[in-house]
């Protein structure tokens, strides 16, 4: 298993992904290469600092970065050398098998599209982001990428969705549904009602519409949208959790009496925060290209960037790819089906 990670996008330094980079070679016996693609004098400059030797390890050197504030994919196309177009050239020349960055998102979505290549008959790649509740966790995709989609988007992105929920969350049967403002089938907008209609037709568990109370409820497993929609529910649930956890420290500290109850409830307490770490599975999948490209956080440090490569290869090992790619081309074959029987019937 090869991987290439781009160190050149985070907000910490270099220095902070290669300390992950060396903890997951550690923990990760079954990761036979790893690139680490960006400016060369900084990475042999941190290698040392970290105390990190390991064969398996590889730089490889790039002399651009696609920033932040730079637009994805002008900077893509002009920004030939950068870190991440660099490691989606390794995917591509089949070096490595999946792509690991903390950089610049619509600039990794790019480089997956014009480097890494869309698995065949995908129209539209997605973030796949996972989501903790009380229980277990919900994928929410797409989660960012495509802002303006249509209903066969949204039906593929059922289909990949409903793969990563069972294959890596081991859901043995994904509750596959699609985010509208109300549960009932007439409920939604035009592009919700006729993505509706399409999943319908598709071999999944499709429980029809969700809405945002559902999310949290464990009535859903896979939660189909633009990516709009998907964004803004995102960053509202993740400023909520923080929010939550700033009024509840408030709260708890404000006199000696509820200072003791916090302390009597502080193993709940760590188990709240535990299942609310985002630095659990370090970010998100971005499903549909033909090898895997991960967007990690651009905040991760050490224990983040470990957890995005452990995520990253779990994924590669239970060959994603290959399954979305059967799945996606059977689904293909029914909705086709169905839109010429709907061109028939008019």
């Amino acid at each position: 298993m090869r991987i290439a990670v781009d160190v050149m996008g985070g907000d910490h330094g270099c220095g902070v992904i290669i300390a992950g980079v060396k903890r997951a070679l550690e923990e990760n016996k079954e990761i036979s290469r790893i690139y680490l693609v960006g400016n060369r004098e900084a990475i042999h400059a941190a290698l040392p600092e970290r105390g990190f030797r390991d064969h398996r390890v590889q730089v490889i050197h790039a002399t651009e970065v696609v920033e932040m504030a730079d637009e994805p994919v002008a900077a893509v196309r002009k920004k030939k050398d950068s870190s991440v177009v660099r490691c989606a050239e390794l995917v591509s020349e089949g070096k490595a098998d999946a792509l690991i960055s903390l950089g610049n998102t619509g600039g990794i979505f790019a480089a997956g599209n014009f480097k890494v290549g869309r698995i065949e008959g995908v129209k539209r790649g997605c973030i796949a982001t996972v989501i903790p509740r009380q229980v277990n966790e919900f994928v929410l995709l797409d989660a960012g990428a495509n802002t303006e989609c249509k209903p066969f988007h949204l039906a593929q992105f059922a289909v990949m969705g409903s793969v990563y929920a069972r294959e890596i969350l081991k859901r043995k049967n994904p509750r596959v549904g699609i985010l509208s403002n109300g549960t009932e089938d007439s409920k939604g907008n035009e592009l919700t009602l006729a993505a509706f209609q399409l999943c319908k037709q598709l071999d999944l568990n499709f429980i029809g519409n969700v809405e945002g109370h559902d999310l949290f409820k464990d009535h859903v497993d896979v939660v189909v949208c633009d990516g709009f929609v998907g964004n803004i529910v995102l960053k509202t649930a993740e400023s909520l959790a923080v929010a939550m956890f700033s009024m509840l420290k408030r709260e708890l500290t404000q006199n000696t009496k509820r200072q003791l109850g916090a302390l009597l409830a502080k193993d709940a307490f760590y188990s709240i925060r535990k299942r609310m770490d985002p630095e659990v599975h370090g970010g998100a999948p971005m499903l549909g290209f033909t090898s895997l490209v991960f967007k990690a956080h651009a905040s991760a440090r050490e224990r983040a960037v470990a957890s995005a490569i452990r995520v990253t290869a779990a994924t590669v090992k239970n060959q994603i790819n290959q399954i979305i790619a059967r799945e996606i081309a059977a689904a293909n074959l029914k909705l086709a089906a169905y839109e010429a029987g709907n061109s028939e019937n008019k």
